[in-house]
C-alpha cells in the first residue's frame, strides 16, 4: 500500500513572525499514518523546522535552482535547503511555469538536481482549460513527464512525488470532480509504467491538488490512484485539518 502525503503549498503566504503561530495551529494533525509536508517561502523555513522538530512533520521548498552556487542573485540552491534539513522541493508548479518561465529543460534538471542531493521532489502538471476543452490534455501532460523525467532513473523516480494540478482549479474554487482527478492520475501512473515498468508505477506517489478543500478531500482521497493532496489556500488555514484526517 502506497502511504498518502498531504502537502501544504504556503505559496507567497505567512510572514515569518507568524510561521510559528500557522503551524502551532495546524499541529493537532494526525501524522502517524500518513506523511505531512509544509512547503513554505524560503524566508520561514528555518521557523518552520523548528517549529516542527521532534514531530514527524517534514518541511518542504517551494522551489530551487539547479545550479549549486555561483552569479545567480535571488536564487536558491539545493545544496543550501539540504544544509538546514529540507526533506522536500516543489518543481514545476504551473506558477513557476507560468509566471516565471520555468521550461521542461530546467525542470528535469532541477529535478536531477535534487535526487543528486537526497531531497525528495514533488513534481507538478496539469493542463489550462484550452486543452482541457480541447480534450489534448493527456497529450499534454504525458508530454511533460516525459521531458521532466528524461534521462532519471526508475531507481530514483520511485521515491519522487507527482502531483496533478489541473491549471484551471488552482486557486479557482473549481476543483475537478473525483472521477476527473482520478482520470488523469490513473493515466500518469500508466505513463510511468510505460516510461519504466509496473512496479515503479505501482510504487510512486500521485497526488491531486487544486481547490482541495475539507469538504471535498475524502472523496478524493478515496480513489485508487491518488495518493494525497497538494493543498494550496486550504493549507493555511484550520481547514487543512479535516484534509489531513481525510486522508487517514
Amino acid at each position: 500500500m502506497r502511504k498518502k502525503i498531504v502537502a501544504g503549498n504556503w505559496k507567497m503566504n505567512i510572514l515569518p513572525s507568524k510561521t510559528n503561530e500557522l503551524i502551532n495551529l495546524l499541529m493537532s494533525a494526525n501524522t502517524d499514518k500518513i506523511d505531512v509536508v509544509y512547503c513554505t517561502p524560503f524566508v520561514d523555513l528555518h521557523t518552520a523546522i523548528s517549529s516542527t522538530k521532534n514531530t514527524n512533520i517534514k518541511i518542504g521548498a517551494q522551489n530551487a535552482h539547479f545550479e549549486d552556487k555561483g552569479a545567480y542573485t535571488g536564487e536558491i540552491s539545493f545544496d543550501m535547503l539540504n544544509d538546514i534539513g529540507i526533506s522536500y522541493c516543489i518543481i514545476g508548479h504551473s506558477e513557476r511555469r507560468t509566471y516565471f518561465n520555468d521550461t521542461d529543460e530546467c525542470i528535469n534538471k532541477k529535478l536531477i538536481k535534487a535526487f543528486d542531493k537526497n531531497i525528495t521532489p514533488i513534481l507538478c502538471v496539469g493542463e489550462n482549460l484550452d486543452l482541457r476543452n480541447a480534450g489534448t490534455y493527456k497529450d499534454f501532460i504525458k508530454n511533460q513527464l516525459v521531458s521532466d523525467l528524461k534521462t532519471i532513473s526508475k531507481e530514483k523516480i520511485a521515491s519522487m512525488v507527482i502531483a496533478y494540478e489541473p491549471i484551471w482549479a488552482i486557486g479557482t474554487g473549481l476543483a475537478a470532480t473525483s472521477d476527473q482527478a482520478e482520470e488523469i492520475c490513473s493515466f500518469i501512473r500508466s505513463c510511468i509504467k510505460e516510461l519504466y515498468d509496473a512496479d515503479t508505477a505501482e510504487n510512486i506517489r500521485i497526488q491531486y491538488g487544486g481547490s482541495v478543500n475539507g469538504s471535498n478531500a475524502k472523496e478524493l482521497f478515496s480513489k485508487p490512484n491518488i495518493d494525497g493532496g497538494l493543498i494550496g489556500g486550504a493549507s493555511l488555514k484550520e481547514d487543512f485539518l479535516k484534509i489531513v484526517e481525510a486522508a487517514l
